[in-house]
C-alpha cells in the first residue's frame, strides 16, 4: 500500500480509517478499536494523518507525530462539505482525508500536554464558578418565596445569609435556617476551589515569560494570560492579529453578495470561554483605557461617541486579541505609545 493522505474518524470505541493514494484513490479502509489505531499507524511508512479536531484527537496527534507522521487536524464543520451521500463513519473518514489535501484548508495546530493541562484546568474553574452562580440563584430564590428581596451582589447576599443565623429571627423556619446553613458551607466550598485554581494560574503565569508579558496589557488578566497561552501557544499559527481575532469569534459576520458587503454581528465563533473572558475583561479596563491619553484611548473614546458602549467593549476585546498577537508573535511586552488604532 502506498498511502499518502490517511483519514481517522474517531469514535469512542471503534474509528473508521480511509487512505488514500498520491491520486487520491481509496486504497485502503479499516475498522479499528481506538487503542489500536496507533498499532496500525505505527507500521506504516510517514505520511498525513487527518482528523477532526475533536475529544481525543489532540493526544492522539501527539502519539503519531511521535512516530513521523503529519498530523492535520480540522475543524468538523470545513469536513462536512466533503461527506459524500449518505452519512456514516467509513465516507466521514473519506471526507476527512479528502478534506486534508486541498491547499486552502484551515488546520488546526495539535496542542502540547501542557496546553491541554492548562485547558483541563480552566475548564475545571469554568464548571465550578457555573455551580457557584446557580447555588446564589438558588439561595435568592429560596429567600423570594420567602419575601426576602436580595440586592444585587454576591457580597450583599452573604451580609444577608449571615443574619439568619440567629434563631430570634422569626422570617425563616428552623429547617430553612438549617438548609440555608448547608447551602452556605457548600458555597464557601466552592470559594475555596476556586481559590485554589486562580493561585495555581498565579504560579503559572509567574513562571511562563509568555504569560507575564499578555498581563501587561490592559484587560488581560492572569486568567486571560493562562487561557491565551493554552489555546494559541506561540500564534505563529496566524499570520496576523485579525486572524486570532476572527479565530475567537469577535469579528462581524458577513452577509456579502452582488458585490454589496454587508456586515451583521460578531460570529461568535472559536473558543467560547476565552472570548467570553476577553469581553468581561474589555469591560472592566474600558474606563481606564478610555481616561488616558494614548493612541487606544483615543480610539476608545471616539467609538463612545458613535456607537453604544457594549459594541465598543466588544470592539476592545477584538483589539486586545490583536495586541496579544502581537506580544506573542513578537516576544515583547505592550507599550501604549506604539498601540495605535
Amino acid at each position: 500500500m502506498s498511502i499518502f493522505v490517511l483519514g481517522i474518524d474517531l469514535g469512542k470505541n471503534v474509528c473508521s480509517l480511509v487512505g488514500l493514494d498520491k491520486t487520491g484513490a481509496v486504497v485502503v479502509r479499516r475498522r479499528l478499536r481506538r487503542d489500536g489505531v496507533a498499532e496500525f499507524v505505527c507500521k506504516m511508512p510517514p505520511c498525513i494523518v487527518a482528523m477532526e479536531a475533536c475529544c481525543g484527537a489532540h493526544h492522539l496527534g501527539r502519539v503519531l507525530g511521535a512516530m513521523g507522521h503529519t498530523i492535520r487536524l480540522m475543524s468538523p464543520e470545513y469536513v462536512r462539505p466533503y461527506v459524500k451521500a449518505n452519512k456514516n463513519d467509513d465516507r466521514d473518514a473519506e471526507a476527512i482525508a479528502e478534506a486534508a489535501t486541498r491547499p486552502t484548508m484551515r488546520f488546526v495546530p495539535v496542542k502540547s500536554e501542557a496546553q491541554s493541562d492548562i485547558q483541563a484546568l480552566h475548564r475545571a474553574r469554568s464548571r465550578l464558578v457555573a455551580e457557584r452562580t446557580a447555588l446564589i440563584n438558588h439561595l435568592r430564590a429560596l429567600l423570594l418565596e420567602r419575601g426576602i428581596v436580595v440586592a444585587q451582589g454576591r457580597r450583599k447576599l452573604e451580609d444577608t445569609l449571615a443574619t439568619f443565623a440567629d434563631e430570634d429571627d422569626t422570617r425563616l423556619s428552623p429547617r430553612m435556617r438549617l438548609l440555608i446553613g448547608d447551602l452556605r458551607a457548600e458555597w464557601r466550598g466552592l470559594d475555596e476551589r476556586i481559590a485554589a485554581f486562580d493561585g495555581e494560574f498565579v504560579r503559572m503565569a509567574r513562571e511562563d515569560a509568555s504569560a507575564r508579558r499578555l498581563t501587561t496589557i490592559p484587560g488581560i488578566g492572569i486568567i486571560n494570560a493562562t487561557a491565551l497561552i493554552a489555546a494559541v501557544g506561540d500564534a505563529q499559527n496566524f499570520g496576523r492579529g485579525r486572524d486570532l481575532a476572527a479565530w475567537l469569534g469577535l469579528t462581524p459576520r458577513q452577509a456579502t453578495t452582488g458585490g454589496k458587503p454587508r456586515l451583521l454581528g460578531i460570529s461568535k465563533r472559536g473558543n467560547r470561554y476565552l472570548r467570553t473572558n476577553l469581553i468581561h475583561g474589555a469591560r472592566a479596563a474600558l474606563p481606564h483605557i478610555a481616561a488616558q491619553d494614548m493612541p487606544l484611548g483615543r480610539w476608545v473614546r471616539s467609538l463612545l461617541q458613535r456607537v453604544h458602549k457594549n459594541i465598543v467593549v466588544v470592539a476592545l476585546a477584538a483589539k486586545l486579541a490583536r495586541i496579544a498577537w502581537a506580544v506573542l508573535r513578537k516576544d515583547r511586552g505592550f507599550e501604549p505609545a506604539m498601540a495605535a488604532a
